[in-house]
């Protein structure tokens, strides 16, 4: 521990960190503890005394008072991460950094920043000589301290300079680092944004199997905490199922009660969900699962027009005693609908960043951002190392789905699927993320859907044309061209016109 306010005759910092809440504090004393000295330093700089003297002391971290400071104690190419508010506060430090920065030093931003800005970031300081790195970084505070799930992009020089530090301060699975080179720009970010959306959609699955053990099946929370217990010993082995089991055991010591009970039931959001799915809609991917996540967060808010409309709108439910006879095979069914769920979802957020990276020009690592997911991160999973090994093994694979294990894994969960959302329509329990992922399965093998209709509407109301079906086409509908068809025949007989394709 030591300050760094003159200018040393020699920099003795491996890396720099802006930003002193607990993930910064947590990050810098992570880094220390892996041999690296760290240069810290925060806007409120009682912040790096108090940090100095209390959880860094005795540790190879120097505090400074000004970002000229922290620049001149940092080896080059200096490493600095910006631990901070996403937005405007991110581009105010790198305007305070850019007059003392040389080219071919690093800039980190390790924030909640939206990719665009991230984009734009990357750009501007490429013409600076900078390097930007835009990274994910998941896991809380806890990640943070003991190693969390790091997912790196931007340019691309910057990554043999900060390769080392990343992979020795991330979590581990089966010895590896979880943290990979991800793409270019702000492709960290982009990945870190889907992960969030992935993340709401596996909270909203949980929380849905949960409704349907208490609504439908009758079960207490003592009872559906075993059965989390249960699963994260087999397929659906998760972080959140493992909180999930804790948050249901855990009761208020006044009267015994389960504290679960007592929370309010309207979901917070900060946007990453939002920013999944309105990308999602921009990229004509239908990441189904995490849209439905976002609106019933939304639709938890509306808690004084739910009250009025429970009053009002009918509909089935469970009175008296549990309808389900046949508890084992209820919960076994559960479990297959929760695993098949999470396929989906997965399979959807892969979809989408295939196609970001198509359109956004990025080499996206698809087997390295699975391995970055299996641990520190909120979505660490078993599962996870399936899709790694899935993707490793074909690095171009068109859809999860098509891959052996998950086309099986889904085949065998579909009648415990199926019957499962049967059991919560009949019995009036909302389940859209259960739902919405059945209906994207069996339109995604559908080998054809009634968008044809569709676009005979689109056509009759708004000429904006159609094509017509291979091995379809006449001499009034030909193939390969766009037609627009006179539906009513007014002014003259049905006619159709065509244009080139």
């Amino acid at each position: 521990m030591s300050t760094g306010d003159s200018k040393p005759s020699e920099p003795k910092g491996d890396f720099g960190l802006i930003g002193l809440a607990v993930m910064g504090q947590n990050l810098i004393l992570n880094a220390a503890d892996h041999g690296y000295t760290v240069v810290c330093y925060n806007r409120t700089t009682s912040k790096v005394d108090h940090f100095l003297a209390n959880e860094a002391k005795g540790k190879p971290i120097i505090g400074v008072h000004s970002v000229q400071a922290l620049v001149e104690n940092l080896k080059r190419p200096r490493k600095i991460m910006l631990l901070v508010k996403a937005g405007d506060a991110v581009d105010n430090f790198i305007n305070q950094l850019l007059p003392f920065l040389e080219k071919g030093d690093i800039v980190i931003d390790g924030g909640n920043s939206h990719f665009p800005d991230s984009n734009r970031r990357f750009a501007e300081l490429k013409e600076k000589g900078i390097l930007f790195v835009g990274t994910g970084v998941s896991g809380g505070e806890e990640g943070a301290r003991t190693g969390p799930s790091l997912m790196p992009g931007g340019n691309e020089a910057a990554w043999p300079e900060i390769k080392g530090i990343f992979q020795d301060i991330a979590a581990k699975s089966d010895g590896e680092p979880c943290c990979d080179w991800v793409g270019d720009a702000g492709a960290g970010h982009y990945v870190k944004m889907v992960h969030n959306g992935i993340e709401y959609g596996d909270m909203q699955l949980i929380c849905e199997a949960y409704d349907v053990m208490k609504r439908v099946g009758k079960f207490t929370d003592k009872e559906i905490a075993d059965v989390f217990a249960t699963w994260n010993n087999g397929v659906l082995d998760s972080f959140l199922i493992e909180i999930t089991r804790d948050i249901l055991n855990f009761n208020d010591p006044t009267d015994n009660t389960p504290v679960v009970e007592k929370i309010l039931d309207t979901a917070g959001q900060k946007g990453t969900g939002k920013w999944t799915a309105v990308n999602a809609l921009d990229l004509g991917i239908p990441v189904t699962l995490i849209g439905e996540a976002v609106f019933s967060r939304c639709l938890s808010a509306l808690k004084d027009e739910r009250v009025k409309a429970s009053t009002i709108l009918q509909g089935p439910e469970v009175s008296g005693e549990s309808p389900v006879k046949d508890k084992q095979k209820f919960v076994d069914d559960l479990e297959q609908a929760l695993y098949a769920s999470k396929i989906i979802s997965y399979a959807q957020g892969f979809m989408l960043m295939n196609q970001a990276a198509k359109d956004y020009g990025w080499k996206l690592n698809n087997a390295g951002i699975a391995l970055m997911w299996r641990g520190g991160c909120i979505i660490r999973s078993v599962f996870l190392k399936e899709i790694t090994a899935a993707y490793r093994e074909n690095p171009h694979l068109d859809n999860l789905l098509f891959h052996p294990f998950f086309k099986d894994a889904i085949t065998k969960a579909q009648s415990g699927w199926r019957s499962s959302v049967a059991h919560a329509i009949t019995y009036g329990v909302p389940t859209p993320a259960f739902s919405t992922a059945l209906a994207f399965y069996d339109g995604l093998r559908s080998e054809k859907l009634p968008a044809n209709l569709l676009q005979a509407q689109r056509d009759y109301f708004g000429a904006h044309t159609f094509q017509v079906a291979k091995g379809k086409g006449t001499e009034f509908l030909p193939e390969n061209q766009w037609v627009h068809v006179n539906w009513t025949g007014r002014g003259g007989n049905v006619s159709a016109t065509t244009y080139d394709a």
